[in-house]
């Protein structure tokens, strides 16, 4: 495996895109809903027509009433026209209400709508991106992603995207009734308002910046609680309770650093835009009162435009209070967008695997071009050298050939790279140099999804998903029928304690498997890959989580099991590998020794010294 540090270091953060571009990705995904898109912007610029309208109704009724008074008339004629006009300000601002609901609405399914496909398109690229990308992230930091990040920009989509728009709208129309009313008194306007947004922006460009590294520091600390929470038990019987505190407390303390500082900055947004508001309209009402004093200003006039200089900077103070939701989104869906920017696996291989029912049983065939070739097992190995990063080599000059129907065993300490020789097989990486053929052909001319279909794994670490057992059995070959599952589980010697649970096979696994055994899920996994029924089978330290006399019966079942086929082992337990046909003896990326058991122990090498306890692995 390639070396793993702890999450969250500085190399590891790439420097997010810039704002203009995630929000164009944002947008083109909510375009793919464009009939929800046409609705909300027609009713977005339908209420805010009706707001603004309202509040110009102000005018004649303010001119009127006063004309009427000054004409004696107002008991009579002035009433009339004052009812007409407060019907038509009462309906226009019904109408902006309604206006205003139908769009919230409608926004809200269009927000679920886009943040449903992100996170199925991140979901989708995942699945295409390269082991060695799973192998350098924590599972925290990955979730964060799909959890926290993308419901920040649904909660952008829903709530601060129509506000955003709506204020815009706003601003525009009150701006253009501004200068139609008084030029004059918009100029006093125009100065407090480049003042507002030169502190806006000021403010805003600290925000983005530590929301940016909130969304970074959520993900580390993700990662750390997921960690803690699967090695509990590790750290409880190491004593290691204190030290995981002090990590967790340094994680969260950074997280906290920057929120607070994220929040705070877009917090002041709004106070410092009231201040400068109220400063306009305090400056707006002096100047105003004097024109109308002197009849420069109509009344009417006057308090219409005093009511759009209150409204003036509204549109902006809300865009204001949105911005912490807005750059939080915005950081969010940068790491998102991350991901699916990497580069996916490359496959550019062209043989693919047929599968054929024969009278004599199931037959595997590889397809290139023209040519049909049986599928034999036969895997060779030939000078092949690897690293997981260019400054350390982990395989030297590997050379090894592998039959069907022979078990090939590695034996090595810790670190010597028998499990990175099984992760090339199945190219979860790609050698340097020399070659890995595999019935003749070299593997990356095979398909991927081919080459591991013909393959079947059962690693040290198992992992059940939530279903019943037969379920998890079924997941080898998902064709299986039931009678095959069934099959398998004896042959992994699983079929008796499947029995004795309550339900059998329909028994439900959740928590992955947390209600079996460490033992019991290795057995399932075994019997996962014996229902695949593969060519090759690899089992990476398969029988270590179970007591010898199970052992010894899933060894006669291997046994069964391995006619016809190639089987990789890699054991710490000697005992298990006595049998093989060849027996490869690794140190430090090498093969220093090879043979069947009789001829390593005759040699009285390395594995001589192990299996007579002279040496020990490490």
């Amino acid at each position: 495996m390639p070396p793993m540090g702890p999450p969250g270091r500085k190399n590891d953060f790439k420097k997010p895109k810039n704002a203009k571009q995630t929000f164009t990705r944002i947008l083109k995904y909510m375009g793919k809903n464009k009939l929800f898109l046409i609705v909300v912007f027609i009713m977005l610029i339908l209420s805010t027509v009706c707001n603004i309208a309202a509040s110009y109704c102000l005018k004649p009724i303010l001119n009127d009433v006063a004309a009427a008074i000054k004409a004696g008339t107002f008991m009579d004629e002035g009433i009339k026209t004052l009812v007409k006009n407060l019907i038509k300000l009462s309906l226009l601002y019904v109408g902006a209400s309604l206006f205003s609901f139908a769009q919230s609405k409608i926004m809200v399914t269009l927000a679920y709508k886009t943040t449903n496909l992100i996170r199925k398109d991140l979901f989708d690229h995942m699945q295409t991106l390269p082991l060695r990308f799973f192998d350098s992230k924590t599972h925290g930091e990955i979730m964060s992603r799909f959890t926290n990040d993308v419901d920040n920009v649904q909660m952008m989509l829903e709530q601060s995207m129509v506000q955003l728009i709506s204020s815009a709208f706003t601003f525009v129309g009150i701006v253009a009734m501004m200068i139609v009313l008084s030029p004059t008194l918009f100029a006093f306007a125009l100065i407090f308002l480049i003042i507002m947004l030169i502190t806006v922006s000021q403010i805003g460009k600290k925000s983005r910046k530590y929301f940016r590294l909130q969304q970074k520091n959520l993900g580390v600390m993700n990662g750390n609680i997921e960690e803690s929470v699967e090695g509990m038990k590790v750290i409880k019987v190491f004593n290691h309770e204190q030290q995981a505190f002090d990590e967790f407390e340094e994680t969260n303390e950074s997280f906290r650093t920057a929120a607070t500082n994220a929040n705070f900055f877009s917090g002041i947004m709004g106070p410092c835009s009231t201040g400068i508001n109220n400063a306009s309209y305090a400056t707006i009402a002096l100047v105003g009162g004097l024109l109308a004093l002197t009849g420069s200003l109509d009344i009417g006039t006057f308090f219409t435009f005093l009511s759009y200089s209150k409204q003036f900077t509204q549109p902006i103070n809300q865009i204001a209070n949105q911005m912490n939701t807005v750059f939080s989104a915005l950081a969010g869906a940068e790491r998102v967008f991350e991901i699916m920017d990497m580069s996916s696996e490359i496959d550019d291989g062209t043989v693919t695997l047929s599968e054929e029912k024969t009278a004599d049983g199931k037959k595997w065939f590889w397809l290139d071009g023209d040519k049909k070739i049986p599928v034999e097992g036969k895997v060779v190995f030939e000078d092949v050298d690897f690293s997981y990063v260019p400054e350390k080599q982990v395989l030297k000059d590997i050379n090894l050939y592998a039959k069907p129907g022979q078990k090939i065993a590695f034996v090595g300490s810790t670190g010597a790279g028998k499990t990175t020789i099984t992760n090339l097989i199945n190219r979860f990486y790609d050698i340097e140099r020399g070659s890995i053929t595999y019935d003749s052909i070299d593997i990356k001319r095979i398909k991927k999804d081919d080459l591991r279909k013909s393959l079947a794994i059962v690693l040290q670490d198992t992992h059940m998903f939530t279903g019943t057992i037969m379920d998890n059995i079924r997941y080898g070959r998902l064709n299986a029928t039931d009678e095959e599952c069934i099959a398998a589980a004896k042959l992994a010697s699983a079929h008796s304690f499947i029995r004795r649970l309550p339900e059998g096979y329909n028994t439900v696994i959740t928590g992955d498997g947390g209600n079996l055994s460490q033992g019991q899920r290795q057995l399932l996994a075994i019997a996962r890959a014996a229902v695949a029924d593969p060519p090759v089978m690899i089992l990476d330290e398969a029988t270590s989580s179970i007591d010898t006399r199970t052992e010894l019966h899933i060894e006669h079942g291997m046994d069964r099991l391995m006619i016809g086929r190639t089987v990789f082992v890699i054991a710490h337990r000697l005992s298990t590998v006595r049998n093989s046909n060849a027996i490869m003896v690794l140190e430090h990326g090498e093969i220093i020794e090879r043979g069947d058991h009789d001829a390593l122990m005759a040699q009285k090498g390395r594995y001589y010294e192990l299996c007579t306890g002279k040496a020990k692995l490490s």
